[in-house]
């Protein structure tokens, strides 16, 4: 039980004059709105291209890169805006046609960062190209590393799963749909979510892939001795083997920084089961399905235009040990394949983003596809 104590009536008009001071000085709501807008909401500016990135090691410029860095460096990102619901101050180029931002890993701060980006009134994001762009690890079925994928489809990875050890014995691996009994069983409520609630599956513009694709398909990307040496060691795996390239394929979310084959062929069954078998596994990574979210959200809000949305990933490594190694020893050992990654991120994507920028009375009235 809380006791309550009577104040000696003496001590009352005291009290009372040490409240109102108190209020006096207690900071107005317009001020600390006033204090939260480095300029006035009624001018947002008009951006034309978002650069999503997920992480930078350290400094924006001028150290080892992450995500990011090329893009400040080499795009003059020199205008930095504080974001405080963010995780990483945002960047802009002068005229303030394109703007950058860090997320951070995972899908909580991916998703949590687009979403604020998205609300904030600084910006007007509604004629925005939206430009995911960021490494992975690819399929060696389909790709080799430092090779960049076009996603028509996103795919997250909200599901059931049992323990390998407590599975039935007949079983490929304990992940399954929420609403299935079993591995590559579609969910029976699958027909009545509508797409925009499905949390496993977004679909981009295909029209917007296709025109992207087809600015990038015959970019020649960096390549290095030691990537050369190490795409040797994949035998029985040609696209695995072949040099850094570009080509279409869908990317796979995850929190978990899973590793190995058997979690390799979930994800390529995972994917050809939510897109109906249209999809193909390519990329995985720990962000994309969170920022899909919430930029769908944000088109039903009238905020962004989800047409405008592209999905570049590219391989630092593989999602899975070459022939004679094991699971643990691939994950643990450095990726060779990270810097040239960051390279070909930044040519493929930025290849794109000139094209929409040269002409922007086209396609800031329409994305290809409209």
């Amino acid at each position: 039980m809380t006791r309550f104590r009577i104040l000696p009536f003496s001590f009352l008009p005291l009290m009372a004059l040490l409240l109102l001071m108190a209020f006096a000085f207690l900071p107005s709501a317009n001020a600390q709105d006033t204090a939260a807008k480095p300029w006035p909401v009624a001018q947002p500016w008009a951006v034309k291209i978002v650069i999503v990135a997920t992480f930078e090691r350290g400094a924006d410029t001028g150290d080892i890169p992450g995500e990011f860095q090329y893009w400040c460096e080499r795009e003059h990102l020199t205008e930095t805006i504080d974001f405080p619901a963010g995780t990483h101050p945002i960047r802009a180029n002068a005229d303030h046609s394109i703007i950058g931002i860090v997320t951070g890993m995972s899908l909580v701060n991916a998703t949590s960062s687009v979403m604020a980006l998205g609300l904030d009134p600084r910006f007007d994001l509604t004629h925005a190209y939206w430009l995911m762009n960021g490494i992975a690890g690819i399929d060696p079925h389909v790709g080799s590393i430092a090779s960049a994928a076009w996603a028509n489809y996103v795919i997250g990875d909200v599901g059931r799963y049992i323990d390998p050890k407590d599975m039935p014995k007949d079983w490929p691996y304990g992940w399954f749909a929420s609403g299935a009994h079993m591995p590559n069983q579609p969910p029976q409520h699958r027909k009545e979510v509508p797409d925009y609630d499905n949390v496993d599956l977004y679909t981009l513009n295909p029209a917007l892939v296709a025109f992207a694709y087809g600015l990038t398909k015959d970019l020649k990307l960096g390549d290095t001795p030691e990537m050369q040496a190490f795409r040797a060691t994949w035998t029985g795996f040609p696209n695995a083997q072949k040099p850094p390239f570009v080509l279409v394929g869908d990317t796979f979310a995850s929190d978990y920084f899973w590793h190995g084959a058997t979690s390799t062929q979930y994800a390529e069954d995972w994917v050809k089961l939510w897109t109906g078998g249209k999809g193909t596994f390519a990329m995985t990574e720990m962000e994309d399905s969170g920022v899909m979210q919430a930029l769908r959200r944000l088109d039903r809000a009238h905020k962004v235009d989800f047409q405008r949305v592209m999905d570049l990933r590219v391989a630092s490594n593989y999602c899975m040990p070459p022939p004679g190694h094991t699971a643990i020893e691939s994950l643990t050992s450095p990726f060779i394949g990270y810097l040239p990654s960051l390279e070909s991120a930044y040519d493929t994507g930025n290849t794109v983003i000139q094209a929409l920028l040269a002409d922007w009375p086209k396609y800031g009235a329409k994305a290809p596809g409209e």
